[in-house]
């Protein structure tokens, strides 16, 4: 589920010239290779997004001294991380549109899919090394490693389930995972690094769970014309989120969604009276303020860090997060 943004949010401001650079830098990993990969890697690149993850990385990095030329490589190999889980998570899910544009598999054979999603991650391994940091690229594997063992834990444990900690773990694999690399990531580049890798790790962690705390929000606020999928997308597909879990735990014996937590078939009729009664109770403010309790931890593990542009970036981008709208 993907959200639209306000236009040039402040948070990108400092580090906007070096995000073009991490941009180029992963459209030259096609260079040399089949010419269809270039052409895969460009409409990939194309279809949107806001290099989020990368800017966590550069402002990070920057706040604590590190190299610049290394973090525009870090950068790079994690946003290529990202954008290799979603050609892989689009071939699972059978989307066909992502922020509008369509899918690689909506245009391609699911062999070819596949295998230009391994080529992404390769080449996010090779730019991670790059880095000529083990301990980056160790914190690299660790986090695709968690990426990929969080999807065989939902695609297999996790349909109808309504446990929070079964959420909470998910959505870290998914989205904070990614956060807490580029934090720490950043932060092993850096000076003294490792004394702050903790800390920042704790501020990417946080603000991670409530980026996606948000997106699962906007899975039922959210305009489906703009998205290109149904509202309750997650539900539809038996994937309980944080809205869903205060609705059920504030309506234990609705019988509709019973059925639905059961697996049950049920008819288009049944799932819209569902989501429409979750979007319409307090499940969806109570979602929303748990999101902004994250924020104000993340925002908290950033105390003692050096002030600057840098960390006033980091601060705009959490608050940021949660006033995100569809």
């Amino acid at each position: 589920m993907v959200s639209t943004y306000l236009a040039n949010p402040s948070f990108f401001t400092p580090v906007q010239p070096l995000i073009q650079q991490v941009e180029d830098l992963m459209r030259a990993q096609s260079r040399g290779h089949h010419s269809e990969l270039g052409a895969a890697l460009d409409h990939l690149l194309a279809s949107g997004g806001k290099r989020v993850r990368p800017a966590v990385a550069l402002l990070t990095g920057g706040m604590l001294g590190a190299d610049t030329n290394r973090l525009i490589v870090l950068a790079a190999a994690i946003e290529l991380l990202h954008t290799a889980t979603l050609v892989h998570d689009d071939l699972i899910d059978g989307s066909l549109l992502r922020r509008g544009s369509p899918t690689l598999n909506a245009q391609w054979t699911p062999a070819a899919t596949v295998l230009t999603g391994d080529f992404i991650f390769a080449r996010a391994a090779k730019l991670a090394a790059d880095t000529h940091s083990v301990a980056v690229m160790q914190l690299f594997a660790e986090t695709l490693t968690n990426i990929v063992n969080g999807e065989i834990t939902q695609m297999f444990g996790s349909r109808g389930l309504a446990n929070r900690e079964d959420y909470y773990r998910r959505i870290r694999a998914k989205t904070a995972s990614l956060f807490e690399l580029a934090t720490g990531a950043a932060a092993l580049l850096s000076p003294d690094g490792e004394q702050a890798e903790s800390t920042v790790c704790r501020y990417g962690y946080e603000v991670g769970m409530a980026f996606q705390i948000v997106d699962d929000v906007l899975d039922f606020t959210g305009d489906q014309a703009t998205v290109g999928k149904p509202l309750g997308s997650d539900l539809r597909q038996g994937l309980i989120t944080l809205p869903a879990l205060y609705y059920i735990e504030a309506n234990p014996e609705d019988a509709e969604m019973v059925e639905v937590l059961k697996g049950n078939r049920y008819s288009e009729e049944r799932m819209s009276r569902v989501i429409n009664a979750i979007r319409g109770s307090g499940a969806i403010d109570q979602a929303m303020q748990e999101a902004r309790q994250f924020v104000e931890r993340g925002l908290s593990a950033l105390t003692d860090q050096p002030q600057g542009v840098e960390r006033q970036a980091l601060e705009d981008l959490a608050n940021y997060i949660v006033k995100r709208r569809m």
